[in-house]
């Protein structure tokens, strides 16, 4: 296989363990990130701890802005800090790259094709739970990880390769059609699990017992949100997701609440209400629990 030139913004949990994935198969991986981040992964590289993947080192370049050329850029940060990392990836150095974001939502590939050519920005989801416990040390904790590529406006030889890279070096991965459809099976999950977690402060289990009645409207709403988008529209398949993770499963907006850290409020929930009104579609739910998060400072 043809070696790859990746740079990944946001070494976290998400672009840490691809990182490290991609590294140990044999390609250039280059982590762009702070400065105190970027000293740790030159001397440390990637250290991953994965039930399935198993625990391993592997270098890494890095640097805090892109200065040599690559064939993809993956984008791993949060949307919060969106607007500050595509300073680490300037324009004229992505070149002909393609930039494939990560991220939660569904607002931020507008942000990303006002950064870089419309042709080479190509969308993906990721199901997988990974966490950075520390600068380049990640912890892998899911039995899974599984990725969808879209190829809607870019050269879809260029995503089917990448494709083949991601796979060969471990997640499962799928080149699919349809963006918005893509984007919204995740958010579908995403938004109902992210804002009960995080107003309740409860881990996935004792949400959907303490809280099933708000579960369940919840998901018929994102799930009406979600059809009206090009989306899944099956609130009794989304609801059957839950019920079969992990009790203990929390979601990552919750982390970043305990944490003190800002979440991604705004990507997921604004971003479901602006999708409701200009689908006409009702949602009360959300938008109550929306404003409840508001007011505790989220």
């Amino acid at each position: 296989m043809t070696e790859l030139r990746v740079a990944i913004l946001g070494p976290g949990g998400i672009g840490g363990l691809l990182a490290g994935l991609l590294s140990r198969a044999g390609h250039r991986v280059v982590c762009l990130a702070g400065e105190g981040t970027v000293e740790t992964l030159r001397a440390d590289g990637v250290r991953v701890r994965s039930g399935l993947y198993g625990d391993f080192s592997a270098p890494v370049h890095a640097d805090t802005v892109l200065r040599e050329p690559v064939d993809v850029c993956l984008v791993g940060v949060k949307h919060t800090s969106l607007d500050s990392a595509l300073e680490r990836i300037p324009a004229e150095a992505l070149g002909d790259a393609l930039l494939v974001p990560f991220l939660n939502g569904v607002e931020h590939p507008a942000v990303l094709r006002a950064h870089h050519r419309d042709d080479r920005v190509a969308p993906a989801v990721i199901r997988v739970e990974s966490t950075r416990v520390g600068p380049g040390v990640i912890e892998h904790g899911s039995p899974f990880a599984e990725i969808d590529l879209t190829a809607d406006s870019v050269p879809r030889e260029r995503v089917e390769g990448l494709g083949e890279v991601l796979g060969a070096a471990g997640p499962v991965t799928r080149v699919l059609d349809g963006e918005s459809g893509v984007l919204w099976a995740k958010m579908s999950f995403l938004a109902p699990f992210a804002l009960l977690t995080t107003r309740y402060g409860l881990p996935l289990g004792e949400v959907r017992t303490q809280y099933r009645d708000e579960l369940v409207a919840l998901v018929e709403e994102v799930a009406a949100v979600s059809q009206a988008c090009g989306g899944p529209g099956d609130p009794g398949q989304a609801l059957g997701r839950y019920d079969a993770f992990p009790a203990a499963t929390k979601s990552s907006m919750q982390r970043d609440a305990e944490a003190g850290r800002p979440v991604e409020l705004d990507a997921i929930g604004g971003a479901l209400l602006r999708a409701a009104e200009r689908h006409g579609v009702k949602v009360p739910v959300a938008a109550r629990l929306v404003e409840e998060l508001k007011a505790a400072g989220h």
